[in-house]
């Protein structure tokens, strides 16, 4: 179904919504997915684009989170783990395994850090995704060829899963779609509609495309706003005190030279109390993150110098080769939605549990949370608006729904496996007219048949929304990404009957913004 169509059926609609989602991140497009698969008539509105926040910034890891067994925290890593072996099982095409080294370089590294990640394992039980065991100083070094080899001892090597955020969401989107769902990006919620009782009972959006206002009536309308959730509460009642303490985490990607091999490196302890990352994606090196509390939120949040000094001195001290600013290709941010707490004395200590709030109005918020546990805190949110709405109980069917995609093989499609069984689709493309088979940059894998699909399958309309989310060039390569921008919005421009001005205006916009995923650009 194209966006054009989604849009007709909101303004053909006479009756009320089962429910209506605000935010179009894994929350919102998960909450989506499950209620249209349970055969209740949903709805959702995106402000930007789908994943535009918090959703396509992760650090691109489905895991249990060995830093909340630390804090003990076992009932979440337990949720996380067996959900993380679900995701796998119903994605394939884009969770993998990966593996993680904990390099040693003290005496009592190795057997703590072992007993703590056995322990891991065995709360995955039938979800585990491979033993832990301890490594030899040799076997440490031929699966992270580039570590600091002085005062090497050796490692422990344990396995999580590993994934494409933004390109899972969108797989999310048209599932949700397939099952009946209606999902608009571009169309940002400004008001809420009330009953005679003062109980909101529909939204007001805007169709940032047209200009066009949307009206739609529903049963219970569902916050997932994620990092914006407290703004659309206020939007019901400006006196709403504040649900989320925001934190944002910067990463930082450079050569896949970096880090050549095939393991990750997970260091466990940093001066601000968090683990770190360097973990190989996409032909790349990804190293993250940070957790610095931050006052207000906006979709395009920036690092701070002294958080990429601090993500470059960590990895300096574990890396043979130590990096430079020169040597980063992207910047890029996430804000984190967590829920406050009156004891915790900074955000890397607040829970990853999600909440279920009921304001006064009526309004159902879903807060926190962690993309691992996306599903759910889908099914928790939508058994709770089912009975707010007296809908009918219907039994929750995502556990074994297959996402969009879903492929057991699809590394055999090559760079185009993450498109799983799309990838078939986008191949004809290129068979049918060669000149979409060119690549777009030789820094990137990326090719013109992917923008062509993206704006015919994937609902993309913007020269952002394709080389940020529907390919990850800005978020690889800024520059590459820039590079390539000219030929992106000449492909989308005869997809969408644009015309030249459309395109400059759409390529100067890409090009201001990748500017700003460049380490000179920090805030």
């Amino acid at each position: 179904m194209t966006r054009e169509e989604m849009v007709e059926r909101v303004a053909q609609r006479r009756t009320p919504w089962d429910m209506v989602v605000v935010g179009g991140g894994a929350t919102g497009v998960g909450v989506a997915l499950d209620a249209a698969a349970r055969g209740y008539e949903v709805l959702l509105f995106e402000q930007s684009d789908f994943g535009k926040g918090t959703s396509s910034r992760s650090t691109k890891l489905v895991h249990g989170g060995v830093r909340y067994l630390e804090q003990g925290n076992i009932s979440l890593v337990m949720e996380a783990l067996k959900e993380r072996g679900l995701l796998r099982s119903n994605a394939p095409h884009l969770v993998s395994d990966l593996a993680f080294v904990v390099p040693n370089y003290e005496w009592w590294e190795a057997p703590f850090y072992g007993i703590g990640l056995k322990v891991y394992n065995l709360l995955a039980g039938q979800y585990g995704f491979g033993a832990s065991e301890i490594l030899s100083r040799e076997e440490t070094l031929a699966r992270l060829p580039t570590i600091k080899t002085e005062g090497l001892r050796g490692g422990v090597v344990y396995y999580d899963g590993q994934f494409d955020d933004s390109r899972l969401l969108i797989n999310m989107v048209t599932t949700a779609a397939e099952q009946g769902a209606v999902l608009l990006n571009h169309a940002p919620v400004t008001a809420f509609s009330r009953d005679t009782e003062g109980y909101v009972d529909g939204v007001l959006a805007l169709d940032l495309e047209t200009g066009t206002s949307l009206r739609a009536e529903a049963r219970v309308v569902i916050n997932a706003g994620g990092a914006f959730g407290d703004g659309v509460r206020r939007l019901a009642d400006p006196e709403a005190k504040a649900l989320l303490a925001p934190s944002q985490g910067v990463h930082l990607v450079f050569e896949r030279s970096f880090l050549p091999g095939e393991s990750a490196i997970m260091v466990p302890h940093t001066s601000d109390g968090r683990v770190m990352f360097a973990i190989p994606w996409h032909g790349h090196t990804l190293v993250g993150t940070t957790d610095t509390p931050i006052d207000s939120v906006s979709l395009e949040p920036r690092a701070f110098e002294e958080e990429i000094d601090f993500i470059l001195e960590t990895a300096a001290d574990y890396l043979s080769r130590k990096p430079a600013r020169a040597d980063v290709l992207s910047v890029f941010v996430g804000i984190r939605p967590l829920v406050r707490s009156g004891d915790a004395k900074n955000t890397a200590a607040l829970s990853r549990d999600h909440t279920l709030h009921i304001d006064g109005s009526g309004l159902l918020t879903i807060a926190g949370g962690k993309w691992t546990t996306y599903r759910n805190m889908a099914e928790d949110a939508v058994n709770q608006a089912a009975t707010l709405a007296t809908l009918p109980e219907r039994p929750c069917v995502t556990r074994g729904l297959n996402i969009h995609g879903f492929h057991a093989h699809s590394e055999k499609f090559g760079a185009l496996a993450a498109y799983g069984a799309d990838a078939l689709a986008i191949q004809e493309l290129i068979d049918g007219n060669p000149a979409l088979g060119e690549r777009l940059d030789p820094a990137l894998p990326y090719r013109a048949a992917e923008v062509v699909w993206a704006v015919r399958s994937e609902m993309a309309r913007s020269l952002e929304d394709v080389l940020a989310r529907r390919l990850r060039a800005l978020f690889l390569n800024a520059r590459a990404a820039s590079a390539m921008a000219p030929r992106a919005a000449e492909l989308m421009a005869a997809e969408l009957g644009r015309d030249a001005d459309w395109q400059e205006r759409q390529v100067a916009a890409f090009r201001k913004l990748a500017r700003q995923y460049l380490p000179g650009a920090a805030a």
